[in-house]
This record gives C-alpha cells, structure tokens and sequence, in this order.
C-alpha cells in the first residue's frame, strides 16, 4: 500500500541493509574482554538516581516451597518507559569527572569507547542470530566517535507493554518476587520482617534498582555498558565476582519443557556474561506460583550446557556477528557524520551552525536481517518526544560533550597504559 499524501516521512533516504547470520557455518572466534566495574548506583523508591550502594541486596536461601504469589496485592509496578540512557549517562559523566581528578583525561577516556548502552540492548543484538520470532528497534546517534545505543519503543508499543494481560502480569510478579525471597539486606541473614513469614525480603517495588557500569571489549571496541544486578553473594567487592543473577523458570517435565529452558539459557548467558556476574540462580515453579527446587549455574559453563543439542545455541556465532554489525553500523553511521563534519567546516568561519539532530534507526526482522535509516525532523521529533534532548540524548549531556574542545576522532585508539583492565584468565565462551 502507497503512503497517503499526509503520511509523515519518518527516513530520510534509503535505509541499508545487513543479512541476518548464518548459524549453520563456523563463526570467527571474537575476543571478549572481562568486564571490569566502572562504578554503582542506586535508584531510590521514589525513581531517584544516588551515587550509593543503597539498593544493594545480599543472596539468601530462600525457603522450601515459597510461594511466589505471595505480595502480588502489594506490588508497585513501575510502569514501562522508553528505553532512555539518562541514568547510564549520568554514571559515563561522573566517570569522565573521576578521571579528570586522578590527573587524567576524561574527554579522551570517553573517546576510546566505541559503544555506550544498556545491557537489554546489548543482549538482543548479540542473540539476534537465534531469534525467530520477536523483532525489535533501536535508535542510535554518533557523538564524538561514539555510539550510543538506545531501544525504541514507539507509544503504541509502549501501551502494550503496559496493557498486560492478568496471566502475563502474575508470570512477570513471580519473578520478582523470587527476588524478594532470595535476598536480604543484611549479608549474614535471611530477612525477617515483622508481619511477613520469614525470609521475605520486602515488597516488590520496581522503581528500586542496583545497577553496575561496567567497561569491557568486543573485538576492537570498546564498551560501556550498564544493567541491573539482582544481589552478590556474600559481600560487594567493588568488582563483579560476586553478583548474582536471579531467574525463574517453569518445572522441567519433559524433553520439549527441557528444549524450552535451554533456549532460554542464551539470554541467562548474555545478560549475565555482559556484566561479568558468574552465577546465575534459577528457581523452578509449578504453573501455580510455588518454588520447588533452586540451581545455581555458572555462567561461563552455560554453552557447554546446550553443546551438541538439536536447538543448541554458540555463543561464538553471536560475539562474531555482533562484532561484524557494530563495524558496519560505524561505517553507516560515522560516514554520515563525517559529511556533515566536512561540510560544517567548510562553513563561513563565525557563521551560526544549528544544532545537529542526527538519529538512526536500527530495526531487526527475525530471518531477514537489519536495516540501518537516517531519521528525517518529523522521526526525530518523535525520539525526542518533547523533551529537553538532541535526538535521543538529554541536552545537558550533549552540551557537555560540546565542552571538550576536542576534535572528533575518526578511529579509537588504544588507551594510555594503566585505564584498561586486562582478561581474566578462565572468562570464555
């Protein structure tokens, strides 16, 4: 069908294509770095950001047949947002600053990073090549030879999300409330609150969050990227060798439910191998809410879990072709952005320049591939939704960016001796 004369364009000339992956062939070993924490942050029952470890939690053996239903009455559901990076970009501006304090560079720190984004975002990209059935967009704009990466969710798809259904709902609420049964906020003891049975941890309340930054490597670029993590086990080293990754999943009863939870152990992988946490705790239930039996994993032994399977998954097959689509989004993107840099400075010295609203959407179709599109104003406007942004990023981060006085470089180099972490020996795939 063509497009009515009122339609808003919503690109602004012709998208390029990437083929989906191949997961048949042999994939070409990427190298992934340990991720090595940045620093933390907290988000407060009112959705307030703090620079403190406040929304810490500690694992604690939840109890025999917890019932997962339990608190649902009570729960404060925070309702879906777009997929803002404003929270990981307060946490990248607070490092640049730390930087800038211990003698270094901060701009030039933040010019080494090819990639800032939330974990989610990262995890779909990476397990695209094994996903048939859900699709999903992203919009991504270039600032200083770094892409920032932000999940689209247009209004309607935003109503969805909201609009649960009752089962959909109660499925979600078992989850955290397996969070709630697993964890306290003393790390000696299970939580024990006056009207509750013993060993709930509290009310789920999904404003509050733990989140980690952490910086890590594929391939050649660097990444920058946050998430939230559940609990640690034991203590919080100021590193990621304690976290602890929390999951529900339904009883195994059979060979298609066991087919089922090994799919669902790709993305357990990449949201935990991501963010350097080594366990993943997956709690077993009945269709009706109760936990049966709780199975600790290590997160780096998960693909050997599904090798040789008839619907196993490689992780080497995502890593590549993660690595293959980011070069190819920079060359799309960067050469773009080198253009409007050309023409700028052929400008007449002095002369006003407007601000650049440059965003590109990304949109993944399941056995097709990606397309890569440059937004029109009517698109752009639409990501900034009326909101104090240039495309997709908060003004006043944008304006800082602006301060560097620096020029744009078109390639990352490798980062003065002592700012980068090295591997680990034993965090492979």
């Amino acid at each position: 069908m063509s497009e009515g004369p009122n339609k808003k364009r919503m690109v602004d000339g012709p998208s390029r294509q990437l083929p989906y992956p191949s997961t048949s062939g042999t994939a070409r070993p990427v190298p992934f770095q340990q991720p090595s924490s940045l620093l933390t942050f907290s988000y407060t029952p009112s959705r307030t950001l703090e620079f403190t470890d406040s929304a810490l939690r500690y694992y604690a053996q939840p109890p025999d047949g917890a019932e997962l239903r339990y608190g649902y009455e009570r729960w404060v559901r925070r309702p879906e947002e777009k997929g803002r990076l404003d929270g990981l970009l307060k946490a990248v501006s607070r490092v640049r600053a730390k930087v800038d304090a211990s003698g270094g560079n901060g701009a030039g720190w933040l010019r080494d990073v090819g990639v800032v984004s939330w974990r989610g975002v990262i995890t779909k990209l990476l397990t695209a090549p094994y996903e048939e059935r859900d699709g999903w967009e992203m919009n991504v704009m270039m600032e200083g030879g770094t892409l920032y990466l932000e999940e689209h969710l247009s209004e309607a798809r935003l109503a969805e999300k909201n609009d649960m259904t009752p089962h959909h709902r109660t499925r979600t609420y078992y989850g955290y409330a397996f969070e709630s049964w697993c964890t306290s906020s003393n790390p000696h003891s299970v939580e024990t609150l006056d009207g509750h049975p013993r060993g709930w941890g509290g009310d789920v309340d999904t404003n509050v969050q733990w989140c980690s930054v952490v910086k890590t490597k594929l391939g050649d670029t660097r990444m920058v990227i946050g998430g939230e993590v559940d609990c640690v086990r034991g203590k919080f080293t100021g590193q990621t060798d304690t976290f602890v990754e929390l999951k529900t999943s339904l009883v195994i009863r059979g060979p298609q439910d066991e087919s089922k939870f090994e799919k669902k152990l790709l993305k357990f992988y990449f949201q935990s191998f991501l963010l350097g946490v080594p366990e993943i705790l997956v709690g077993f239930r009945t269709p009706s809410g109760r936990l049966t039996t709780v199975q600790s994993f290590k997160t780096i032994q998960l693909p050997r879990l599904v090798r040789g399977k008839p619907h196993a998954w490689d992780p080497l097959v995502c890593l590549d072709w993660g690595h293959r689509f980011l070069a190819y989004l920079k060359s799309v993107v960067g050469t773009d952005v080198q253009k409007t840099e050309d023409s700028h400075s052929r400008a007449r010295e002095g002369a006003p320049q407007s601000i650049e609203r440059k965003v590109w959407r990304v949109k993944f179709t399941p056995r097709v591939g990606v397309s890569v599109a440059l937004l029109d104003s009517a698109g752009v406007d639409e990501v900034e939704a009326a909101e104090d942004r240039v495309g997709f990023l908060p003004k006043w981060y944008w304006e800082e960016l602006q301060t560097d006085g620096v020029d744009r470089p078109a390639e990352h180099h490798a980062t003065a001796a002592g700012t980068e972490s090295t591997a680990v020996h034993g965090w492979k795939v």
